[in-house]
């Protein structure tokens, strides 16, 4: 299953592990049992540190343990594709080793749960959304032994994923009621199960706050690039963030970052993550801020983990999130239903009838994805024409399982209490409503600037765009904006890191100039 030059990168990967670890695979008399075990025989042949036992089962798994010992992280599946880098990111961090390693006080948060927790990810190994959450919870696994963690492949596990009736991954379940549903973070999760479960109380938070130059809240294109700018200026720097990188980690392929022919947002994301911990720069990560205020010239920001920040500049490049239709029905079927990731979600929907909402390059970028997967596709947009590039609509009408509607308005949609059903839509020319039988809604209309924190201090448009001026200052003297969420047009990839730049530029200028 692995190549030569997959066994040569494990032999370096593994030529740093100080414990000695099994991977203890159950295997089923099948191609998936044998493939399984071949795998873990080949990583063991890398490296005197990789022991591989391997046994017969009634169903497929992999356990991992350290010195003998079980951590509490189980692959049931094989864990390829996406989930590869879950398995070594498993034994790196059971090394302590690696960059997602959580800090102190997030660490502290994971070892006050409640236990004992049984956490199960239902994952797809085409999902580029679900290592993020696997990688989370075998974490949480590692960092408090009253907590074990199972990734469930649903390709094997088919009958599994239909009798729980998961129509989308990851899909993640804790002590066998559903927790989430889509992608996520570590401190999201965390908090997720704080409230579910509960938690002891933590004393590693900070008594007084903590004190920098400028703090940029967003860790995307635009964060990343303002933070290097600052710090290249001496300036002592925070990120706060959720994960370095953002929405660009969703990216599949990126072929239009001048300098860089390909890369992938996985791939990007690492890139300025690594360029940022090369200068003196805080990241903050697993956090958000929910509140700022001014306070002796300056101002306090207050993060998800109740973490005080002071400082006397902020630059706000929270980016923006997938846009919701707001209509009935939306909320109750996300994960039922309701999709906002073809490339995640569309294969739980193979063979089945799903529409598209967005006529733009992402609406009609995923009707062409999903037509082939799905027996049909239909594409409604509210607006009387597609606005999607013309050879992507060339390419949509050429599909003959694909039909679009144009100036339509989505209204509803319908479902059973337990899945989507149908989609209810009003032809806006004579405002007949009509009742599409289908089995999924991806919703594909666009993003929404992550702004709520800072609306009360600063100025938004009518859609909660932060309102900058041409070097990027906001209403707020102090406080400046870089990147999707402000009012700048054209939300990509290369002028996030532009406007990042020039907001850092322009807060030093301020700074010299005693202006804030």
């Amino acid at each position: 299953m692995l190549d030569q030059s997959m066994l040569d990168s494990l032999k370096g990967i593994f030529a740093q592990l100080t414990g000695n670890y099994t991977l203890s695979a159950a295997t089923t008399n099948d191609k998936n049992g044998n493939d399984l075990a071949t795998m873990c025989r080949q990583m063991a042949s890398v490296s005197e540190h990789i022991v591989a036992e391997v046994h017969t089962a009634d169903r497929l798994s992999l356990t991992l343990l350290k010195d003998g010992k079980e951590l509490g992280i189980v692959f049931r599946g094989i864990p390829g594709g996406h989930e590869f880098t879950s398995l070594l990111l498993a034994i790196l961090n059971a090394d302590g080793k690696g960059k997602n390693l959580p800090d102190e006080l997030l660490a502290a948060r994971i070892g006050a749960l409640n236990t004992p927790l049984k956490l199960t990810t239902y994952a797809s190994l085409t999902c580029t959304n679900c290592p993020d959450v696997v990688q989370s919870l075998n974490l949480m696994a590692l960092y408090n032994q009253g907590i074990t963690h199972e990734m469930v492949d649903g390709a094997i596990y088919k009958e599994e994923v239909e009798r729980l009736d998961i129509n989308a991954v990851p899909t993640v379940y804790a002590n066998g009621e559903l927790l989430h549903v889509g992608k996520s973070t570590l401190g999201e999760l965390l908090a997720k199960l704080e409230e579910k479960i509960g938690a002891g109380k933590i004393d590693t938070l900070p008594s007084a706050a903590k004190q920098y130059d400028l703090v940029v809240v967003g860790g995307g294109p635009a964060g990343t690039s303002a933070a290097i700018y600052s710090a290249r200026k001496g300036l002592n720097v925070a990120v706060v963030a959720e994960r370095i990188g953002g929405q660009v980690n969703e990216t599949v392929g990126i072929e239009n970052l001048p300098s860089v022919p390909q890369t992938t947002g996985a791939e990007l994301a690492a890139a300025l993550k690594t360029h940022a911990q090369t200068y003196n720069i805080t990241l903050l990560e697993q956090r958000l801020v929910e509140a700022i205020r001014e306070e002796d010239g300056g101002f306090v920001l207050s993060t998800s983990l109740g973490e005080e920040l002071k400082t006397a500049q902020v630059i706000i490049a929270t980016g923006a999130k997938w846009r919701k239709l707001g209509v009935e029905g939306e909320d109750r079927y996300i994960g039922r239903g309701v999709a906002f990731c073809p490339h995640c979600d569309g294969p739980f929907f193979k063979d089945r009838r799903v529409a598209v909402v967005g006529g733009g390059n992402s609406g009609i970028e995923a009707a062409i994805d999903l037509a082939g997967i799905c027996s049909h596709v239909t594409v409604l947009e509210f607006m009387p024409e597609l606005k999607a590039d013309v050879v992507l609509q060339q390419k949509v009408r050429s599909l003959p399982n694909v039909e679009v509607f144009t100036n339509v308005a989505t209204e509803e949609i319908i479902g059973d209490g337990s899945k989507v059903t149908g989609i209810r839509v009003k032809d806006r020319n004579t405002d007949q409503t009509r009742t599409i039988d289908l089995d999924g809604v991806f919703v594909q209309i666009g993003l929404a600037a992550n702004s709520a924190v800072f609306a009360s201090m600063v100025e938004t448009n009518r859609v909660g765009e932060i309102v900058v001026d041409e070097r990027c200052r906001t209403s707020k003297a102090g406080i400046y904006a870089a990147g999707d969420c402000t009012t700048v047009p054209y939300k990509q990839i290369v002028i996030a890191m532009g406007e990042g730049a020039k907001a850092s530029l322009t807060a030093f200028d301020d700074r010299i100039r005693n202006e804030r």
